[in-house]
């Protein structure tokens, strides 16, 4: 074992002992960061090409500073983005919502087809969909200028249209004719502030993080944004948190226009998002 990964073991135990969730992996990826090279690489670094930085970043992680803030980025399926103070740092959950929303629009019989982003934060999902819908026109809005400093240089020669503004009147331009509205709006409720991860609640925007009593106020917003900005059978997609499933698909209710509302699961088997189609008049 060379020095490199003998520090690596030491600072697994230094992160697992400060409760970091996954120490083994922040180790090592901070080890590659800070030497230059890939995880799969530390084996080749040499014990006098070490560099002691690697100590200054363990102790920033076993504050609880998020990893991608420390690397200032965060992989989302097949992309690399930028991120850092005053944007969410994009999750791994969220990957299967945008999977599912490309297999939908996949499956639509249109040539272009027309998508919204809404609180879009760092451009994750836009930037997934314009990447792997290679003729879609893709749409996103952000409130937050502090989020939007990243969003702007993650976006920059993309084909996604970004927009700074409320995602409750975002693109009145586009009233009617989206195929897919998807959106991973702020949804913790109020009440649950203390029992947040650390990483998001001291690192994270709270205006990405919280939204009313139940968590549910701003999705209740999204679903007529939703509703005005759909074509008849266009689909909305909305993240959720797990322990809201069977929840949000009652607010897309037949009786606001809405058909075919469901929960689905994420990789862990946990309710992830909802979708609904906007019915037919």
């Amino acid at each position: 074992m060379n020095l490199l990964l003998a520090e690596v073991a030491q600072a697994t135990q230094r992160l697992a002992d400060a409760g970091v969730p996954s120490p083994r992996n922040d180790a090592e990826e901070l080890a590659a960061f800070v030497h230059g090279v890939k995880r799969g690489e530390l084996h080749s670094v040499k014990d006098s090409d070490f560099d002691a930085r690697y100590w200054e970043v363990i102790a920033r992680r076993e504050q609880r500073e998020p990893l991608q803030h420390i690397t200032g980025r965060a992989f989302f399926r097949y992309l690399e983005l930028q991120v850092g103070p005053g944007v969410f740092v994009p999750r791994p959950e969220t990957e299967s919502v945008v999977g599912w929303a490309i297999d939908a629009v996949r499956a639509m019989d249109v040539v272009e087809p027309c998508i919204v982003d809404l609180c879009t934060g760092s451009g994750a999902i836009a930037l997934a969909l314009a990447q792997e819908v290679p003729r879609s026109r893709v749409h996103a809005v952000e409130l937050s200028e502090d989020a939007l400093r990243w969003t702007r240089k993650n976006t920059e020669g993309s084909r996604v249209d970004l927009r700074q503004g409320n995602a409750l009147d975002a693109f009145p331009d586009l009233d009617g004719q989206v195929d897919l509205v998807i959106s991973n709006p702020p949804y913790i409720p109020l009440t649950e502030w203390e029992y947040v991860a650390p990483e998001a609640r001291d690192y994270d925007p709270e205006l990405a993080l919280f939204s009313g009593e139940d968590g549910l106020d701003l999705i209740r917003g999204i679903e007529r944004t939703a509703h005005r900005l759909l074509r008849p059978g266009g689909v909305v997609v909305i993240e959720h948190a797990d322990t809201q499933g069977g929840q949000v698909p009652w607010i897309f209710t037949e009786e606001r226009g809405w058909a075919d509302a469901a929960d689905h699961p994420d990789l862990n088997n946990r309710p992830r998002f909802a979708t609904a189609r906007r019915a037919t008049p």
